[in-house]
């Protein structure tokens, strides 16, 4: 009995043993206190490289050249030798006009200048003939004179029917109708059959270039300065065009070069117009659309870049927390340029870790506590649902 009792006392206490064990196996390690006051902090290094300076604004592309096709004489569209949508070449053949009516006048012309020569040719003779009888008094002078005045007028009346002749090759040149400009053909508003005017406002198609393309967009006035320097610099000023209103996360449409500004400010709105040529064979870019722009105005070279949550607004001026071992100092700064993704600043040096969030209780002489990212598997699980 005795023996008994032992042995559940010893199975009782394998079995107290097991549990804790098995508790201080499962329980989570204890963290590692932070320091007493310190502030947890996230940092971030001042990072040197050239950067670029822009300047935005909202932009209309528009086409270097856009001709609305119109007849130029009167008759029946016999022929449209494009299609719509089709690019065509300066010069390429676009539509054909009847041309019966003035090919007639064009051979007519041609008989009447036939006819004038012929009987200009009779009139020299004769006034030759009597230029040699007026030295003997053959014939009178009155007799000369009209001959000579008969000469002179067969003389304008062909020239007249030359002039006749040329009339009608334009007009003969008139039914070819040919691109003026490069570029590509729009929506057709007529159809072959109909009968084409002069008068008709509205046009056979238009063509229009799209490559090159412009875009003409406004910028506030105190830009000028700017502008200028920029035209007058050797190298033209490096401008990029996005679809969308916000130009850092609108898709790029393509890059081109500033070409000239307005020649006044608009007074009524306080800004001046200006306009950017792009090589757009790709056909990204479309006349009549919507974009922003973005200008490259300068490039600070070697220049101190943070994030905009690194700087703090001071009374006087702006400001950041420097780590200095575990604590952290306050550091004025000079904004030297600033946009919605980074600032440039003067003050600190290359490599400084300076903190980007936490700084609301921070102070000169602050104990901190630098946080890090969570790890990639946290950050996975957490995106799961």
């Amino acid at each position: 009995m005795h023996i008994q009792k032992k042995t559940t006392l010893l199975v009782a206490l394998l079995v107290v043993l097991g549990a804790l064990v098995l508790w201080f196996s499962m329980k989570p390690a204890a963290t590692k206190p932070s320091a007493a006051g310190a502030v947890p902090v996230k940092v971030v290094s001042v990072v040197e490289k050239d950067v670029p300076r822009f300047a935005s604004g909202i932009g209309t592309v528009l086409s270097l050249h856009s001709v609305v096709i119109r007849p130029q004489v009167d008759g029946i569209l016999t022929k449209l030798a494009v299609k719509e949508g089709q690019l065509v070449k300066k010069g390429d053949l676009l539509a054909t006009i009847d041309d019966r009516s003035i090919r007639a006048s064009l051979d007519q012309a041609r008989a009447q200048l036939g006819e004038s020569q012929a009987q200009l040719a009779v009139a020299q003779v004769n006034l030759k003939r009597y230029k040699a009888l007026s030295v003997d008094d053959g014939v009178s002078k009155q007799t000369y004179d009209q001959q000579q005045a008969l000469v002179n007028q067969l003389k304008a009346t062909a020239q007249g029917n030359q002039a006749a002749i040329d009339s009608a090759q334009v007009q003969l040149s008139y039914t070819q109708i040919r691109s003026p400009v490069t570029g590509r053909v729009g929506i057709r508003n007529v159809d072959e059959g109909n009968f084409l005017r002069t008068s008709d406002a509205e046009g056979l198609f238009t063509v229009t270039q799209i490559d090159p393309i412009a875009v003409e967009f406004s910028l506030p006035q105190q830009m000028l300065p700017t502008l200028q320097r920029l035209i007058a610099a050797p190298d033209q000023a490096l401008v990029k065009a996005y679809i969308g209103a916000d130009g850092a996360t609108g898709e790029l449409l393509g890059e081109g070069r500033l070409s000239l500004i307005d020649n006044q400010v608009n007074t009524s709105t306080g800004t001046l117009r200006a306009k950017a040529e792009f090589d757009n064979a790709a056909q990204r870019l479309w006349p009549g659309q919507l974009v922003t722009l973005k200008i490259q105005t300068a490039i600070d070279k070697a220049a101190l870049v943070v994030p905009p949550t690194v700087v703090q607004r001071g009374l006087e001026q702006p400001f950041v927390y420097r780590v200095v071992g575990d604590k952290v100092e306050s550091v004025p700064v000079e904004m030297v340029y600033q946009d919605s993704d980074q600032h440039i600043i003067k003050g600190v040096n290359a490599g400084d870790q300076l903190v980007s969030d936490g700084q609301s209780r921070l102070k000169p002489g602050t104990s901190i506590q630098v946080l890090g990212d969570p790890p990639a598997v946290a950050k996975a699980g957490q995106a799961k649902p």
